[in-house]
């Protein structure tokens, strides 16, 4: 369901914030059986009369702030099932009298809480997981609330007023990684009494909205290999037929090991003929020599997917649709007249953390989401017939269009491959000193580079924390504890790592890196080996994703180092660090030792929150 779907009786609606998770809400009630939209905030209550249940989703921002959204207070007044999450609680305290304020402690990632007797938890255990992202809390209850669940830094984590059927909680029982969150959420719309609906079939309701959005134009379609692009490519051509749809499968440089002879391969079962490789890895090369920045790195991806696309489209005789003077200036004016779209496999987490609705964060510019392309966007020039899909539900589109079960189930590749997985710096960054003293600082090392991260659904670029140990073979219990407690606790770290190829801290040397052939062919092999040792462990498909990263700096001259991160996830909302075998990790880190370049290896051991899956 769209954000721009109107409500109708019967409905559950999430009024959105600005929540990285407000469209992941909707996907598990419509999973349930019932209608679902998404609004704005500040919808109106009059529109609101005739729904079902209403849910204020999560944000980033602080209620108490001047200019943070804001809904219309009279919701709370309809008569009306309301469940507030994260912010959508913090603002039901704050509108109805209590008291929000920055908690003592922030949380984020796995919590215990403890429970009493309610609608939403009866019956579910005294203490329970939760999975949190705040740094605010309710300090004071309004009145008539009770308290029903408390964490041990989070003392009212969720809140009702049973007579009016309102519920605020601070936690996340929409993301996988919360204990008993779909039971907690049923519950509610349960109470709700909302009107059954289903989708018969995925490709069905998705091929109705790309008849009506495509008319009788033709759609280019940028294929990466990954899931995505393969499965929304698949679905153009069953929709609209061969005839009216051609592939680009740009080669980067940045693909994975033997990954275009593979995506070759694997489209002859299914009778696909219409897809042109284009090798364009030297233009790539070319364009990224001496760009350093994420975001500026991202930007040059996407500007040369662009520019790539339009060169072949020209050759092949293509006329892509004329846009407006300025996207035509854009292109240098270059983009020939003609009855062409853009189609691209976005999904939703790369809308929504590229701040894609209207009071989320920018957590990172994905490279489908470049000015460029949001600009040919608003202009009705592309065709994204997967962007308010998630990863799970684009597998099971996949499925059902016929796609092999080890293609759709490959793991998630960013579109700018392994471009956002070598770290670039010119220089290391500055230290920022940690004082608390309860960090491991005599076995630990501050590392000289930042990462993204999401926290409090907002964007950090903060510095990664390694812990080292005397055994370093394999972390422990108490390391990954560690990693959950101290970006929780610093303002300076977001990500904390085991180090596998150390026992202790050693003196880092920084080698100056940009993206070039020599360090995508090293890590290149590099995650080749993680790949073909998860196969042999019969571990891929139990893991959701494994990137490997690239760092500029090791122990001697010359040297960089590696980072394995591991992860299980559903949705790509929410992440946890997977916890690989002993045996498999020796294994994949003796081999990567024996690569020329490489001194260092690292284990990610960060939950998403706070770290994102990806680095940038």
């Amino acid at each position: 369901m769209s954000s721009s779907a109107q409500p109708i009786a019967g409905s559950i609606v999430i009024l959105d914030f600005g929540g990285q998770y407000a469209h992941l809400i909707a996907s598990r009630i419509r999973r349930f059986g019932f209608k679902a939209y998404i609004l704005p905030a500040d919808t109106k209550a009059q529109k609101l009369q005739n729904v079902a249940g209403i849910i204020l989703s999560g944000g980033p921002q602080s209620v108490y702030e001047k200019g943070s959204p804001q809904a219309d207070p009279a919701v709370l007044d309809l008569g009306i099932p309301v469940l507030g999450l994260c912010y959508g609680h913090q603002w039901v305290a704050q509108t109805l009298g209590g008291k929000v304020a920055p908690g003592i402690v922030k949380e984020y990632g796995p919590v215990d809480i403890e429970r009493v007797d309610s609608d939403l938890f009866s019956g579910l255990p005294k203490r329970f997981m939760v999975w949190m992202s705040h740094g605010d809390e309710v300090k004071e209850l309004p009145k008539g609330f009770v308290t029903i669940a408390s964490s041990r830094n989070c003392i009212h984590a969720a809140m009702m007023n049973e007579a009016r059927n309102i519920f605020g909680i601070q936690f996340h029982i929409e993301v996988v990684h919360t204990e008993h969150g779909m039971e907690i959420l049923r519950r509610f719309v349960d109470l709700c009494s909302p009107e059954s609906w289903s989708i018969e079939s995925y490709a069905a309701h998705v091929g109705e909205e790309i008849l009506k959005e495509v008319g009788e134009k033709k759609v280019f379609m940028l294929v990466s290999g990954g899931v995505d692009s393969t499965v929304a490519f698949t679905l153009l051509n069953k929709v609209l037929g061969e005839d009216r749809v051609q592939g680009l499968l740009v080669d980067t440089g940045l693909m994975r090991k033997g990954e275009v002879a593979a995506i070759q391969k694997a489209f002859v079962p299914l009778g696909i003929r219409n897809l042109q490789i284009e090798d364009a890895s030297e233009k790539f090369f070319a364009a990224l020599k001496d760009v350093y920045e994420p975001e500026a790195k991202r930007a040059v991806i996407g500007r040369t997917f662009l520019d790539v696309q339009r060169e072949v489209s020209e050759r092949m005789g293509l006329r892509m649709m004329e846009g407006s003077p300025s996207t035509r200036s854009a292109r240098s004016g270059q983009s020939p007249i003609g009855d062409w779209m853009l189609g691209q496999g976005t999904i939703y987490p790369d809308t929504i953390e590229t701040g894609g609705t209207q009071h989320s964060d920018k957590i990172k510019t994905h490279h489908n989401r470049v000015e460029l392309v949001q600009k040919m966007i608003e202009e009705g020039l592309v065709i994204e017939p997967l962007k308010e899909l998630y990863k799970d539900e684009v597998r099971q589109l996949g499925e059902e269009l016929g796609l092999p079960h080890e293609l759709v189930w490959r793991h998630p590749f960013p579109g700018p491959g392994l471009g956002v997985r070598i770290l670039c710096a010119e220089k290391p960054a500055v230290l920022e000193k940690i004082s608390n003293s309860q960090f491991p600082i005599s076995n630990s090392l501050v590392l000289p580079v930042r990462s993204v991260g999401v926290q409090g659904d907002g964007r950090t670029y903060r510095h990664a924390l390694a812990l080292f140990a005397n055994n370093h073979s394999c972390p422990t219990d108490q390391h990954y504890e560690l990693a959950s407690s101290i970006p929780n606790e610093s303002k300076t770290i977001n990500r904390v790592l085991f180090c596998l190829s150390h026992a202790k801290p050693f003196e880092i040397t920084f080698t100056p890196t940009y993206i070039e052939k020599g360090n995508a062919d090293l890590l290149r092999e590099a995650d080749a080996i993680v790949t073909d040792a998860i196969r042999e462990s019969n571990l891929y498909e139990t893991i959701w994703q494994f990137p490997v990263v690239l760092l500029p700096f090791g122990e001697k001259k010359d040297m960089r180092s590696i980072i394995l991160r591991p992860i299980e996830s559903t949705d790509a909302m929410t992440a946890a660090a997977y916890r690989l075998p002993k045996d498999v990790l020796q294994n994949i880190t003796k081999s990567i030792l024996k690569l020329k370049g490489i001194d260092a290896v690292f284990l990610d051991l960060t939950n998403k929150p706070p770290g994102t899956i990806e680095w940038e």
